[in-house]
């Protein structure tokens, strides 16, 4: 472990080896549900980017991937504003295409339901979710999540697209902050 994330880190909370045995059984468990289809694999930006890298990888039926942008957090803070803004739109329509959103971690759900009420009416074939993380505790936005990698207690995590002030995301385990 870099010396630089001792200040931060007050344990491990899921290992690299427990993180990627996870998203192999993701990748089958999808490739499974969508076998004989194409899926159009959306990632959240900034924190989604390792979870679909690895992801993708373990899809084995064809795919396509794009990306999009939204921000409902302030630099440095740790509570979401409640509001949602999109940053970065999508380069393709989704329009009777199988979409199945790839996020890093769901906290409140308002993220995800402002993308679920962007994206329905452009008419996808189906929309689905894919969470590495899920605070099921924090939930204040009904959204349904298909594909749960690690149901986690209302921590404050970091590392493995997870991010403190816009560090950290390279670590390939996922932490929990210091309190």
């Amino acid at each position: 472990m870099p010396q630089f994330v001792d200040k931060y880190l007050d344990e491990i909370l899921l290992t690299q080896e427990e993180i990627q045995a996870r998203i192999a059984e993701l990748g089958a468990q999808i490739s499974a549900d969508y076998e004989g289809g194409e899926l159009l694999l959306i990632c959240v930006l900034k924190g989604g980017v390792p979870f679909l890298t690895d992801l993708m990888r373990h899809i084995t039926i064809p795919h396509e991937i794009d990306f999009m942008a939204v921000s409902s957090y302030g630099r440095g803070v740790r509570e979401t504003t409640g509001v949602v803004r999109l940053v970065k739109d999508l380069d393709e329509p989704v329009q009777d295409k199988h979409v199945l959103i790839v996020e890093d971690i769901i906290d409140s759900g308002v993220t995800l339901g402002y993308l679920v009420q962007l994206l329905s009416p452009r008419n996808p074939a189906s929309l689905k979710i894919c969470t590495l993380l899920n605070k099921w505790e924090r939930r204040t936005t009904d959204i349904p999540v298909d594909y749960v990698g690690f149901d986690i207690e209302d921590k404050f995590v970091f590392g493995y697209g997870l991010d403190i002030d816009e560090l950290y995301r390279n670590l390939t385990y996922v932490g929990v902050v210091k309190t």
